[in-house]
């Protein structure tokens, strides 16, 4: 089992010693969103693979919760948001801008990228290096505008 999955469970029972009966139901929610595209992959998911699908839960929050507050739902948007929080607490440390550039201009230097032809290289290589520690979206609009620029 990897750790991740392990960490998962131990909150789980954490949680319902403490009664905090939320908190167990969005922790179980991930856990069930696991355990299903295991079963539909037929495998056991790795640390890597468990942080993909952490990050699109928490994508799939971030954008309820930008509905809801843009909707003045202020009731349902903070529940987003707690959950939000909780599953936060399983992501790694998130790296800074100044940090995602770097690691964009080293490998753009490293790969000797020098047009947005040789993007699709530099991405997938990013991809694994910021695994759960940078929003893709980000990291390919700075790749971008390197190449670009």
């Amino acid at each position: 089992m990897s750790q991740l999955k392990q960490t998962l469970s131990d909150n789980i029972k954490t949680s319902m010693k403490a009664r905090e009966l939320e908190r167990v139901k969005i922790l179980r929610n991930v856990q069930s969103v696991v355990k299903q595209i295991e079963i539909d992959r037929q495998t056991e998911l790795d640390d890597a693979q468990v942080l993909e699908v952490l990050q699109k839960q928490l994508k799939q929050r971030q954008e309820s919760l930008t509905i809801f507050t843009e909707n003045g739902r202020d009731d349902l948007a903070a529940k987003e948001q707690f959950e939000i929080d909780i599953i936060n607490e399983f992501m790694p440390q998130q790296m800074n801008q100044d940090e995602i550039m770097a690691l964009v201009n080293a490998e753009i230097a490293e790969q000797g990228a020098t047009s947005m032809r040789d993007m699709g290289s530099v991405m997938g290589v990013l991809k694994n290096k910021t695994a759960g520690r940078a929003d893709p979206a980000l990291i390919s609009k700075m790749v971008k505008d390197a190449l670009q620029g």
